[in-house]
């Protein structure tokens, strides 16, 4: 893409982004197959790359492999430690096709794993084997969610480097289908209550174990557009009033969360620094509203090539 942040209308491409979310739980699965149990399901996420995502190495006894999308040339890749290679062409083509064409190409280099045949967090969703409905592919409107995925990849990462307590990786979920980076006070939660589809509820109680700011990115659905999210669980009181920045951030009453509509971000005159001031200000709101242990958190950005100092013993 030779744009930094292209347009994403949801309703563009809506048909495509469905597909694809149900194709990256597919391979998401896969991963979580075979991956142990990492805290707050961290084992379940795929990552940014240049081109698209990836599960990053999968073990398969002395081997390891890996799947990845790749948004540029469109094709799911895979990659053997043993030097086999396998891909798909992305093209449009059902659920079911691509889950059988998937399960091909691992059956072809020696690799045999069995996964969940049923979506996670989709209400109403049908087994991946049963859906012939979903089938879309528009190749340009893929390309320009890669484009907004590298984007907000960079700029998470910036902004990950501002603390030194306990951070998730950036990284993807195929359930909620979101890039998300998540910042922990180091105090246990309240028990999570809540249930999503799919999910055990004991799955999501540890997701939630301790206090979370958490901030994302997310393509939209039939009722939001493309939006930038940041929350705080537990919620604090005075957070949703808590003044934060750009001016076209808001607190959604319905998600409980706040937001910065993508198509205000990509058209400011310096979306870099407004993506990084939303993240920073709902930040604060948490950790202000909750009490955090800032000094002990918090540090300037990170700058290449220049260590941290100051710390001792």
């Amino acid at each position: 893409m030779s744009e930094a942040w292209p347009e994403l209308p949801y309703a563009r491409w809506s048909d495509t982004c469905a597909t694809l979310q149900l194709w990256t739980q597919i391979i998401g699965k896969i991963r979580l197959s075979r991956t142990p149990w990492l805290n707050h399901g961290w084992q379940v996420a795929l990552y940014v790359t240049s081109n698209g995502l990836t599960t990053s190495p999968i073990p398969d006894g002395a081997r390891t492999f890996e799947l990845r999308f790749d948004f540029v040339r469109h094709e799911l890749m895979l990659e053997v430690s043993d030097g086999q290679s396998r891909w798909i062409s992305l093209s449009p083509m059902s659920v079911a096709d691509f889950y059988e064409g998937v399960h091909r190409i691992l059956r072809q280099v020696g690799i045999h794993v069995q996964i969940s045949d049923l979506p996670c967090e989709i209400p109403g969703a049908v087994a991946f084997t049963d859906d012939h409905t979903h089938n879309s592919y528009d190749p340009e409107y893929v390309e320009r969610f890669g484009q907004v995925l590298r984007q907000a990849d960079r700029i998470f990462k910036q902004f990950r480097t501002g603390f030194v307590g306990k951070s998730s990786p950036v990284h993807f979920f195929w359930g909620s289908f979101d890039l998300a980076v998540t910042r922990f006070s180091g105090r246990l939660a309240p028990k999570f209550t809540g249930t999503v589809p799919g999910l055990r509820q004991e799955v999501m109680q540890e997701a939630y174990s301790h206090e979370v700011s958490s901030a994302g990115f997310w393509p939209g659905n039939a009722t939001s557009d493309a939006a930038f999210y940041s929350y705080a669980y537990p919620t604090p009181a005075g957070f949703r009033e808590f003044p934060v920045r750009p001016a076209s951030a808001f607190f959604s009453d319905a998600l409980g969360e706040f937001l910065l509509p993508y198509a205000a971000l990509r058209t400011a005159s310096d979306p870099d620094n407004e993506l990084l001031s939303f993240l920073q200000s709902t930040y604060e709101a948490a950790a202000i509203s909750a009490k955090w242990d800032r000094a002990s958190l918090e540090c300037e950005l990170g700058k290449p090539l220049v260590p941290r100092g100051g710390f001792s013993s």
